[in-house]
């Protein structure tokens, strides 16, 4: 995949938004009003979704692994790589083939995602501890990913709104 100078400083700074955001998120944990460990609204998967939609799936893949890898390198946790790498390629996956049938918006899409990022950390997670304990925590992330989902849907569909009419989107 041969990328612009354009495309390549617009991905550039897609990946830094998005760092920011799980930043931003980590500094204010949804654990304080929401008392269900583990449960993340995914502020820097707007930015994913988002790239997803408007630069194509091969562009949105390599802002997701440098998000990835880069949090991890930034929040000094290396072994949370497993977990954001697992969660977000099976979210990367799911999104690209539900945004492909085009029969959901991407508000379903984005559900879709948050449910396969929580399935693809249960899954780190069992790989972690060597046993399958975690998945039984499974249904209920499931069910906060409608919530989390929905809410990166919102966000995504509000970014794709308030850059409509500027030369920001590629053609």
């Amino acid at each position: 995949m041969k990328l612009t100078t354009r495309e390549l400083t617009l991905c550039a700074v897609l990946t830094a938004m998005a760092l920011a955001l799980s930043y931003l998120e980590n500094a204010f944990p949804l654990a304080l009003t929401v008392p269900i460990p583990g449960v993340k609204l995914g502020l820097a998967n707007i930015v994913t979704l988002f790239a997803l939609y408007a630069l194509g799936p091969g562009r949105a893949v390599l802002i997701l692994l440098a998000r990835c890898l880069l949090g991890a390198v930034f929040a000094g946790n290396m072994s949370a790589l497993i977990f954001s790498l697992l969660g977000g390629a099976a979210a990367m996956a799911v999104m690209i083939l539900l945004s492909r049938t085009g029969r959901l918006s991407v508000y379903g899409v984005s559900v879709g995602g948050a449910a396969a990022h929580n399935c693809g950390q249960v899954a780190a997670a069992v790989l972690t501890l060597g046993n399958t304990a975690p998945v039984y925590y499974l249904p209920v992330l499931l069910g906060v990913s409608l919530v989390t989902g929905a809410v990166t849907g919102v966000g995504t569909a509000c970014l794709f709104r308030a850059l409509a009419h500027t030369r920001l989107l590629p053609n």
